[in-house]
């Protein structure tokens, strides 16, 4: 379980195919607390550490994860938004993400306002998945509140800290991000589908 207030940014060191599967060797200044084992936020997606050596980290993704998500495409020094999962009677300062990324978006619209920065993204709507104005969304595995809601579209403010210390400031028109929605919201979606 993860809050969606990324601690810092990783860089990509390697990346090796093994059957279906990505192994990705991060760099962090999170690395020297991780444990074997551990679940992060890479992006937005929960993967778990499988090794350590020095200041590097590897995570592996199965194939499943690569097709619904966009960590296929990283590439050798990309920049990834990390999360550690959140303790136990810390506070909420985001809201709860569990790290399984939904689908995927692209981003059509960027606008700076005002020292801030509007974000738009579209979606697949025929996956079921909805945004509401004022609603909480995950991009990437940022907490960001829903601007604009569409039926396939939305938009988020990202005030200068957010852009600086996450990937917003490395996205152009055309980049696709990870989607996880509110987990409330996909309860009472699916509970409004079975009863039609």
């Amino acid at each position: 379980m993860f809050t969606g207030i990324i601690e810092t940014l990783g860089k990509v060191e390697k990346l090796q195919k093994e059957g279906g599967n990505l192994h990705i060797t991060v760099s962090s200044s999170l690395t020297q607390e991780l444990k074997i084992d551990q679940s992060v936020s890479h992006n937005g997606v929960c993967l778990t550490v499988v090794s350590i050596e020095g200041n590097l980290y590897t995570v592996t993704a199965i194939e499943e994860t690569l097709n619904k998500t966009s960590l296929g495409a990283l590439a050798v020094g990309d920049a990834v938004n990390l999360e550690r999962a959140m303790l136990l009677g810390a506070r909420l300062d985001g809201h709860i993400v569990q790290g399984h990324v939904d689908q995927t978006a692209v981003c059509i619209s960027i606008e700076e306002k005002d020292g801030s920065w509007f974000f738009t993204f579209q979606y697949d709507s025929k996956l079921n998945n909805i945004t509401i104005e004022k609603g909480s969304i995950t991009v990437d595995g940022v907490s960001l509140t829903v601007v604009d809601s569409k039926k396939d579209s939305f938009s988020v403010a990202i005030i200068p800290y957010t852009y600086e210390h996450t990937r917003f400031h490395t996205y152009k028109v055309g980049t696709v991000v990870n989607l996880e929605f509110d987990v409330v919201g996909k309860y009472v979606a699916r509970l409004m589908q079975l009863r039609n």
